[in-house]
């Protein structure tokens, strides 16, 4: 299917599940509010979205591919407004070249975060200036890959206390995976049920 920004907006809006998602040993209780930009990218070929590397020296999730994004501030007015503003931020993405299509159910995270995923639609051209403190590289990843399931490797580690599994997404020598991939795997879903 051809997914286009009405299509998407179509598809999206009416299947939005009501109960939040998450890594499965995330509790269920309100935790710390962030929100992310999965920002769709008309390309001729096919919507694609835009991903982060983070630099190497941060401290916290140093080298991980993310969706752009951090947390609600006060003086953010939404959780679109804060996604709006961290893209904005971190990859100089105008947020007038962004179009809210719909807001997807919350992921929660075993790290405390309670994540308000954005879906929002650009039509190129577009222009990125990523702060080279935070943001190491900025790619595109084709939806199209993202909905094929094959793409959906499942992994696990023995924790502290319990066997955790999670989402890994490989493409092109990149390693997405936790929440990242987490949120991409529910977003597939939405789409493809």
């Amino acid at each position: 299917m051809q997914y286009t920004r009405q299509s998407l907006r179509d598809r999206l809006c009416t299947r939005v599940d009501t109960e939040p998602g998450g890594d499965v040993a995330a509790p269920r209780s309100e935790g710390l509010p962030a929100a992310v930009l999965i920002g769709l990218v008309a390309r001729p070929d096919g919507p694609t979205v835009l991903m982060t590397k983070r630099t190497e020296h941060l401290k916290d999730h140093a080298g991980q591919i993310c969706l752009p994004g951090g947390r609600i501030e006060p003086e953010d007015d939404s959780v679109e407004a804060a996604a709006l503003r961290e893209a904005e931020e971190e990859i100089g993405l105008a947020p007038d070249k962004v179009e809210v299509l719909c807001r997807l159910s919350t992921y929660d995270t075993t790290t405390g975060f309670r994540i308000h995923p954005v879906v929002g639609w650009i039509e190129p051209p577009i222009a990125v200036q990523p702060d080279d403190h935070e943001v190491a590289e900025v790619f595109e990843l084709p939806l199209a890959f993202i909905l094929d399931s094959a793409n959906h490797q499942r992994q696990s580690y023995h924790g502290s206390k319990a066997r955790r599994s999670y989402y890994v997404l490989p493409f092109e020598g990149r390693f997405i995976w936790g929440a990242t991939a987490g949120m991409l795997v529910n977003f597939s879903k939405l789409l493809t049920r």
